[in-house]
């Protein structure tokens, strides 16, 4: 079979915005609602475990055909963020999402309410959906009145989610003009930001000065945009919810310990110098006394091999199949039944993601691909998501899905599989080094920068309530890289506008340190596949099978792991100090050398006229993301 760069078809969702199916969801839903809203006088703490279930299940039906509604809403938008129509239904859909979530929200006040021993008893009778209901409860001590909940559900719709989605309608309408070979050419930001693995070290600075061009013109905008997040975070979830602190929500969110975050980001801070180290020794291979920021991804072979997307799939296909064929299938039905977009075009929001919509539903995948070896990683990686969610199939609506720090095993162990398929097959030296560097490269951006990130939303979250202004903000952002990367590299001052480029802590706040936790974590499952060959898959898979059926400190405790021991943390860290070692020792000869590739003489930004934003929530289903 030959694949070729094509669009995802989402009428397995609904055939169109206007079609009779999608309405019928509309008015099926407010059927189920009503009829669940008779629930509401036969709750009682007694009342017969069989009935309960279902109140579950009825609960479950309605939760489906929601996260179709908004899952149809959002691939469409963000398949054209510049699509008026898309727009328009994805704030229709958030609108009755949130009416319909505040007429059924008795449910969940109640069972928070229930005494533990009853709570106990219908929990042990609940099968799949109980971690669903244990997880709920925990929830306890930061839930409103009924009333003020329904306050809070109505007041996203036009309030904070509305502002997440005018950040991504303003900053995916950027087009990025550059002049490569003498021929200007307008780019997307996915498309701008492959220049900064170019050979030339002009090329890579000129693709980050266009971008933070821009940037730092809107800088006031995006960040003031910032500013109310963060204010509305805090009101909501440290005032109204009681949280003692702004992560707080987000580690019960994804039911972490706060000891095990803390940890984890306090261990990366220990262990920063593994990575001054690396791009400390990456600089004599890349041909510079020393690098600059610019030049973190440089590649340190003057190879410029790419893959076009038949060959990409092939081979990741390929890698999943040696490591376990069952893996293989699973992700052959992403491509066969077309759930994947991967053409690059303009108003098609930058990045990639995996967004899983039912569990017996393949999920949908969005990547832009250039053909770089880079974006075949990002392939295995979101690829990666997606058999995870269908390895968790089995479970219900409510229990498929796991937590953002376990959501982020399979991909990264995806990833990993393809490196090792990559260095077993190339045989060309200066490729094979390029590979062994670039996996410290993304060691850095997984780990380090999105620590360093983590890091730096806590710092803005005080700071906002402090009344600290925007370039407060970039000032502290810049004096965060000056630790992260010491005497590393040459930091230009233009880098203080790189945090309002960075979509999860506008979108998802402390989402970033997930990325870190599921890196360090598939360092020590992989070391341990090494060590165990076939005996591990079991394990591995059951691991991700689980989904989001148990607390994730508890499927990994089966594991033998104790995510709040800073020596497991530690022991990631010592992997990649090992690896830095290695590379020490590798022959400097065929490095990279400047060339005459792109020369890059005019930068210029221009911005598409500006749209109308529809109104929306953040809804139901579960989107994992790559990196940035």
């Amino acid at each position: 079979m030959a694949y070729k760069l094509s669009k995802w078809d989402l009428s397995p969702l609904y055939p169109s915005y206007e079609s009779a199916e999608l309405q019928n969801a509309f008015d099926m839903v407010e059927e189920q609602v009503a009829s669940f809203e008779g629930v509401r006088n036969k709750l009682a703490p007694d009342m017969p475990a069989e009935q309960f279930v279902d109140v579950l299940k009825a609960s479950e039906s309605m939760t489906r055909i929601g996260n179709k509604m908004y899952s149809f809403a959002g691939l469409s938008f963000t398949a054209d963020t510049q699509d008026q129509k898309a727009q328009a239904l994805q704030a229709r859909v958030m609108q009755f999402l949130a009416e319909i979530e505040n007429r059924t929200l008795f449910f969940s006040l109640w069972w928070k309410e229930l005494d533990d021993p009853n709570a106990k008893r219908l929990m042990e009778a609940s099968g799949d959906y109980c971690y669903y209901l244990e997880a709920m409860r925990l929830y306890k001590p930061h839930t409103l009145s009924e009333a003020e909940e329904k306050v809070v559900n109505i007041k996203n719709v036009t309030g904070v989610n509305a502002l997440g989605n005018l950040y991504d309608s303003i900053t995916n309408r950027y087009a990025f003009k550059m002049k490569v070979n003498g021929k200007e050419k307008e780019m997307t930001a996915s498309e701008l930001f492959s220049f900064r693995y170019s050979t030339d070290p002009k090329v890579r600075a000129e693709s980050y000065q266009s971008q933070f061009k821009v940037y730092a013109e809107d800088g006031p905008i995006l960040g003031q945009i910032y500013q109310t997040i963060l204010r509305d975070w805090h009101n909501e979830n440290v005032n109204l919810r009681k949280f003692k602190s702004a992560i707080a929500p987000r580690n019960l969110n994804n039911d972490i310990p706060e000891e095990a975050v803390e940890a984890l980001l306090s261990v990366a801070r220990k262990n920063v110098g593994i990575f001054q180290r690396y791009f400390k020794m990456k600089a004599k291979y890349v041909g510079m006394k020393k690098i600059r920021r610019y030049d973190i991804y440089a590649p340190v072979a003057a190879s410029k091999k790419t893959y076009k997307w038949d060959e990409a799939v092939t081979m990741v296909l390929d890698a999943f199949n040696a490591f376990e064929p069952k893996i293989a299938d699973l992700a052959k039905r992403v491509f066969d039944e077309s759930r994947i977009d991967s053409e690059i075009r303009k108003g098609k929001r930058g990045g990639a993601f995996c967004w899983s919509v039912l569990p017996e539903m393949t999920p949908y995948v969005l990547v832009n691909y250039q053909g770089t070896g880079r974006e075949v990683a990002t392939l295995a990686h979101e690829l990666g998501h997606a058999i995870h969610a269908m390895l968790a199939s089995h479970h219900t609506t409510f229990t498929f899905h796991s937590s953002l720090p376990l959501a982020e095993t399979a991909s990264t162990f995806a990833e990993m599989v393809l490196i090792d398929k990559l260095l077993a097959e190339e045989k060309d030296e200066s490729v094979r080094r390029d590979i062994l560097f670039k996996q410290m490269d993304d060691a850095y951006a997984t780990i380090m920068r999105q620590s360093y990130f983590a890091m730096f939303e806590k710092t803005a979250h005080e700071m906002v309530q402090k009344n600290a202004s925007v370039d407060d903000l970039s000032n502290a952002y810049l004096e965060n890289l000056k630790e992260q990367f010491g005497d590393s590299l040459d930091l230009s001052d233009e880098f203080k506008w790189e945090w309002v480029g960075i979509p999860h802590i506008y979108q998802v706040p402390f989402y970033v340190y997930a990325y870190a936790f599921g890196q360090l974590l598939v360092l020590a499952l992989y070391q341990q596949f090494k060590a165990e060959g076939e005996s591990f898959k079991p394990k591995y898979l059951k691991i991700l099978s689980a989904g989001g059926s148990e607390a994730p400190e508890k499927i990994l405790s089966e594991a033998g792991i104790n995510i709040r021991d800073p020596k497991f943390w530690q022991g990631g860290f010592d992997v990649l100090e090992k690896l830095v070692g290695e590379l020490e020792q590798l022959p400097v000869e065929g490095k990279a050398k400047p060339a005459a590739k792109a020369k890059v003489k005019k930068v210029t930004v221009k911005k598409a006229p500006a749209k109308k934003l529809a109104k929306s929530k953040l809804g139901k289903s579960k989107v994992t993301k790559k990196k940035k």
